[in-house]
């Protein structure tokens, strides 16, 4: 038998409403996207509504690898090693279609909400050797999924203005 994991509560369900609250905005911008379309850029820059999706989904996996291991453990599985592999998560490749980027971010998303409810919040992880990182700063659970909500914000709203720009489709204005 299975035990069910518990139902988040107080900040921890807080926490979680307002990632899903986000993560909902993203989905909702690439609802009815033809492959073509999410790999299509609209702007000036290099990304697409199907790389917004990829990457997010990494990113989220990742920082959850850190809230459970630390740095070590982000950096393995899948990581971005080199400029070519960084580039390569915000991008389609060959054989990528939409649907299974999506599939691919809800079981991330799966994954953290379980991880959420089970986590010492206050358990705290030095942050790994990076330019943008204040040297040896480090990061509680709490910081993470702050840092997750944050980022899954900002690029929900990228999407939008690419999905604008793609056929005039708005998602939160």
């Amino acid at each position: 038998m299975v035990t069910p994991r518990p139902e988040p509560t107080g900040e921890r369900a807080d926490l979680l409403a307002s990632l899903d609250k986000h993560r909902g905005f993203l989905r909702y911008t690439v609802r009815g996207l033809t492959d073509d379309q999410a790999q299509q850029r609209t702007t000036v820059s290099e990304l697409t509504l199907g790389g917004l999706v990829k990457h997010v989904a990494g990113v989220e996996e990742r920082w959850m690898r850190f809230a459970i291991g630390g740095a070590e453990a982000m950096r393995s599985e899948g990581a971005p090693t080199d400029a070519g592999a960084w580039a390569e998560q915000f991008r389609m490749l060959p054989g990528e279609t939409l649907d299974v980027l999506l599939e691919r971010y809800r079981a991330v998303a799966e994954h953290t909400d379980g991880l959420v409810a089970t986590l010492d919040l206050d358990a705290v992880h030095p942050l790994p050797s990076a330019p943008w990182f204040e040297p040896g700063a480090a990061w509680s659970v709490r910081r993470v999924l702050l840092h997750i909500v944050a980022e899954t914000a900002q690029h929900a709203g990228h999407a939008d203005i690419l999905r604008e720009a793609l056929d005039g489709q708005r998602t939160m204005g």
